[in-house]
């Protein structure tokens, strides 16, 4: 059973579609990302374009239903696949310009030639972090999206961006006068949309419903965490009566805008600054992220709950992504493979028996899976007792990138250990 908390943050997202001011639409709960349509004189504006090409096709329904106009153009805010892969749906085999920030760079166009990267362990983190392959049940959420949702044509919709943006600039969305704004964040690539004549700001994944994803489980490069703090003021400066984010329900009033970036930014700030002074005073990462709280003022922030980002995996990401791996312990400049720990672990213990007696002892569930990791490193079959750890964990956790991955590799580890 999901824990209470993660069922209540699926309100963030039901499937429908939310005037945001006379001519402006978003489609929320449709697919893992938001989808948004602007009312020009002959034509629409799509910004955004889903994950999948069944989404999509749902979504323009949907939208058809409340402005049948072709569509004149379409806007990336970002690269990632769950914003752009649904364009062919929309521009329909038309050749409909489609604009995107000049830094643009996804994954569904390919890795430079040459370059090494482990693909197979991103396939494989992004399947667990998403809970690809779990039950409705199971995947009650994503944290940013529905767990249920359309898949086919997954990542099969996108096209290439025709218009890249070096720099701030208006454009005329048939005449609506929108200002697309450059805004590193989430991603470097990232660019919000700005309609000022109706005070609605369209913000990518810079602002969510949820702690931001600071550092995304799957595995990603360092995302800056400062750059992001101070788009979120530059956001929260133009003073927007409705914020449209790429995920979740819109946010509407000015000063509600105003507070939620503006905390938003303080709670990244708070990352920043307690990492940064932990290391200084020399404490281990293990401790920095055992201890990292959100200060009391930030804590009750129903949109900083830790249903998409975790404040402890964004003091590690803080840690990696300013000063590297090491940790200024010497003790670990050096190492010992996890086999080689694991026997120093069991003779300790009193042997392999007395592992597995503490294993099945202990209440503390992340004590319990380090144990197992020990017994599978010393080849002792402890993928039934470490699965039942994970599902145990599950249950307990608010975080839904968390919760799939923990029951994703429990389901793995149990067909492994029936194998």
């Amino acid at each position: 059973m999901a824990h209470p908390a993660l069922i209540e943050h699926n309100k963030q997202f039901p499937k429908g579609v939310i005037m945001l001011a006379p001519g402006v639409w978003s489609a929320v709960g449709f697919a893992a990302s938001n989808v948004h349509m602007v009312e020009g004189a002959e034509s629409v504006t799509i910004i955004d374009t889903s994950e999948s090409t069944s989404a999509a096709e749902n979504i323009r329904a949907a939208f058809a239903a409340h402005c049948d106009k072709p569509i004149g153009r379409i806007i990336y805010t970002h690269s990632h696949r769950d914003h752009i892969s649904g364009a062919r749906v929309f521009s329909q085999g038309g050749d409909v310009p489609i604009w995107a920030s000049a830094t643009f760079k996804s994954d569904l166009i390919g890795v430079d030639e040459g370059m090494i990267a482990p693909n197979k362990a991103l396939g494989r983190r992004t399947q667990a972090q998403f809970g690809i392959g779990l039950n409705s049940e199971e995947r009650v959420s994503l944290g940013c999206g529905p767990g249920d949702r359309p898949m086919q044509g997954l990542g099969a919709g996108f096209i290439a961006p025709t218009q890249r943006v070096a720099t701030d600039q208006a454009l005329d969305l048939d005449g609506v006068r929108a200002e697309l704004i450059l805004a590193p964040g989430e991603t470097e690539d990232h660019m919000m949309v700005w309609l000022p004549e109706v005070g609605v700001l369209f913000g990518g994944d810079n602002w969510y419903h949820a702690f931001p994803n600071l550092y995304a489980i799957r595995g990603t490069a360092y995302r800056d965490f400062a750059a992001w703090a101070a788009t979120l003021g530059q956001m929260a400066a133009l003073g927007a009566d409705v914020l449209a984010p790429g995920h979740t329900l819109p946010v509407a009033g000015k000063e509600k805008v105003r507070e939620v970036l503006g905390t938003t930014r303080a709670a990244i700030e708070h990352v920043m600054q307690f990492t940064s002074d932990a290391m200084d005073r020399g404490l281990s990462m293990d401790d920095i992220a055992a201890t990292i709280t959100l200060p009391e003022a930030l804590a009750d922030k129903p949109w900083l709950g830790e249903f998409y980002g975790k404040i402890s995996w964004s003091a590690r990401a803080f840690a990696a992504g300013t000063l590297g791996w090491y940790d200024g312990n010497p003790t670990n400049l050096g190492t010992l493979s996890s086999k080689a720990r694991a026997l120093h672990v069991a003779a300790l213990a009193g042997g392999v028996d007395a592992l597995v007696a503490a294993a099945g002892l202990t209440g503390d569930l992340q004590w319990k899976l380090e144990i197992c990791d020990h017994l599978l490193s010393l080849g002792h079959p402890a993928e039934q007792m470490k699965a039942e750890a994970l599902v145990a964990l599950a249950e307990d956790e608010i975080n839904a990138t968390a919760r799939n991955t923990y029951l994703w590799e429990a389901k793995r580890l149990m067909a492994e250990g029936t194998s």
